[in-house]
């Protein structure tokens, strides 16, 4: 009978999540990347980049995960006992830098930049620390003052590459490696603390650590046993402190998705808790934690079920949040060191997150995967699972007092456009105050619900106190709200209301004759259409497609764009039939144009 109910639960899942398109997402949901910088996988590109060229390439990641609805990134900033942030324990990385250095004064303050710029888009930014990883291979440029260089019996060797880390039996490497993280949580205005997997390492233990068992086992007779400890005392000691200096950042850990091979039933394969020694569990059981994000790489179905270990997960969480690990990098080609997956491999195991709440968030391994679409799942994503704006899930247990409500909120209509101006609330309680803010709207005669995501349009940032909604139709009457967060993300009372009706020349071009928006060709269009426009001078442009309820649909064009003509193709292959509309605004001139999509 068991097996009977487990195989008509999982026809149940399967049937649920096939039908990926048609949900609509939760209101709350962790949305993020792994910005990766070993090896410069995601950023920056190369060790070689100029300062301007790093920055900007941090801004094209955070603004292309912006428009995917994404609300978090989670900021790899000691890939191996380096640092991608000044002043800090350790030497520059020297994939950032290109050759180890020192703290070279003269350089930019990376991580500060990625908090500044993150918070600016009302996105977190947790930073990423590799807890042990000393040496990458033998070809690191290591610096004088490394600690593989200092310290050089704290490092175990191992693997042909050399890849060298340091031994967590060691207490004095605990408390050092628990110094360099503290020194951050200190110093930056980090919203988390993230650990990946890295503490044994995969490649096996035999005999690298048996002195240093020897000196420090104290009662332990098992060697595996006083491995997993010292992990387990390290996290510990790590959860501790970030609570004593920040209790409000949080920490997460992203282990190995299988905790032990045949847990659950019918999974198999590398065990965590006996092969790399890290006890998932025991963190969560002891609230060390305030999420976990284990490394699911796996297909639904199979000896690594996705659709079993998932929920499995789900059952240990003791209170704490479940945030799955998902391997976006699988769809791209094997050429591109993918495996080939379809798109709708991760759309559908989003889904199954979403069932039960089982999971309250997703993070993409990695950054890359997403921004360059392979397989179209940035597309998919923005048009399908990740089509509205969400909120991080809020942690009672380290916050649940609400921040007050904006105040004065007003509107003016001008040019086509409703702007909605507030005023900053102050202090709660707790003395915290508005980090960013939410823009509500509905079309009437649908009322504002704050649980309806739908109704979300803009997610601010906290030194925003406007708003100009240039999506609105003219004749049509709206409603619109704003809502305050705290850096918790618990969520104020409503402020008043606000009702208007849009009135005005509908699509009146306000701008000198010189400026041209065409209308597209062909219309109506399946499912490609052309859009072009003339710009007589050169001025930051922003062309965008909305829906009919001023959701945005794509960005085509947006920065400082030359004089001239210029054409952009927009495909609605993911969107539904219906009517939409496109806009450009390009200094004092804005039009909006409507097409049909017609399947």
């Amino acid at each position: 009978m068991k097996q009977i109910f487990t195989t008509l639960l999982s026809i149940f899942l399967i049937s649920t999540f096939l039908f990926a398109q048609t949900s609509t997402p939760p209101k709350r949901e962790f949305r993020a990347a792994w910005v990766a910088t070993v090896s410069n996988i995601d950023w920056p590109s190369n060790k070689n980049l100029t300062t301007t060229q790093q920055k900007a390439e941090a801004i094209a990641i955070l603004d292309k995960h912006k428009q995917s609805n994404i609300n978090a990134i989670l900021l790899q900033v000691r890939p191996s006992c380096d640092a991608f942030y000044q002043g800090g324990l350790e030497p520059l990385s020297e994939y950032l830098v290109g050759v180890q250095g020192g703290n070279l004064s003269s350089y930019y303050d990376p991580l500060q930049f990625w908090i500044d710029e993150a918070h600016k888009r009302g996105m977190e930014l947790h930073a990423w620390f590799n807890p042990y990883r000393s040496v990458v291979s033998s070809t690191s440029s290591v610096h004088s003052s490394h600690i593989s260089k200092t310290q050089p019996s704290w490092n175990i060797t191992y693997g042909a590459s050399p890849y060298k880390l340091l031994d967590p039996g060691i207490p004095a490497v605990q408390n050092y490696s628990a110094s360099v993280i503290i020194d951050v949580v200190r110093r930056f205005n980090i919203d988390g603390v993230h650990f990946d997997d890295y503490f044994y390492p995969y490649g096996g233990m035999t005999s690298q650590d048996s002195a240093t068992y020897a000196n420090y086992k104290g009662s332990f007779t098992v060697i595996g046993d006083w491995r997993r400890n010292n992990v387990n005392k390290f996290i510990a000691m790590v959860y501790d402190s970030i609570k004593a200096i920040k209790p409000w950042v949080k920490f997460g850990i992203s282990p190995f998705g299988i905790w032990k091979s045949g847990t659950p039933t019918g999974v198999s394969g590398l065990s965590a808790y006996s092969d790399i020694f890290c006890d998932a569990v025991n963190w969560l059981q002891n609230k060390k934690v305030d999420y976990i994000t284990p490394q699911m790489y796996w297909v639904v179905g199979g000896a690594q079920d996705y659709s079993k270990l998932m929920p499995w997960w789900n059952t240990q969480l003791n209170g704490r949040h479940l945030y799955s690990g998902n391997a976006v990098y699988r769809v791209a080609t094997s050429a591109n060191g993918g495996s080939d997956w379809p798109a709708t491999e991760i759309q559908n195991q989003i889904e199954l997150n979403r069932v039960g709440s089982r999971a309250l968030g997703f993070v993409a391994f990695s950054s890359k995967s997403i921004t360059n679409n392979w397989k179209g799942i940035q597309d998919s994503l923005r048009a399908n699972q990740f089509k509205y704006p969400a909120l991080p899930p809020a942690m009672s247990w380290l916050d649940n007092v609400a921040p007050l409500a904006p105040v004065n909120l007003t509107s003016t209509i001008a040019n086509n456009a409703v702007q909605l101006q507030w005023q900053k609330p102050g202090s709660a309680s707790d003395n915290d105050t508005a980090h960013y803010f939410a823009v509500y709207r509905a079309l009437a005669p649908d009322t504002i619900n704050v649980n309806n995501i739908k109704q979300i349009i803009t997610i601010t940032a906290s030194d925003t106190t406007r708003y100009i909604d240039n999506t609105v139709v003219n004749g049509s009457s709206y409603s619109y709200l704003v809502t305050a967060f705290d850096k918790l993300s618990n969520e104020s009372a409503t402020t008043a209301r606000i009702s208007l009706t849009v009135t005005g020349v509908e699509e009146e071009v306000i701008s000198p004759k010189s400026f041209a928006l065409e209308q597209n060709f062909p219309n109506p269009f399946n499912p490609v259409t052309t859009i072009q426009y003339t710009l007589p001078k050169t001025d930051y442009t922003l062309l965008k497609v909305y829906d009919l309820l001023g959701r945005e649909i794509a960005t085509l064009a947006e920065g400082e764009i030359e004089a001239g003509t210029h054409t952009y193709q927009f495909s609605g292959a993911n969107l539904a039939s219906g009517v939409y509309l496109y806009r450009i605004i390009s200094g004092n001139f804005v039009q909006t144009k409507k097409m049909i999509l017609q399947k």
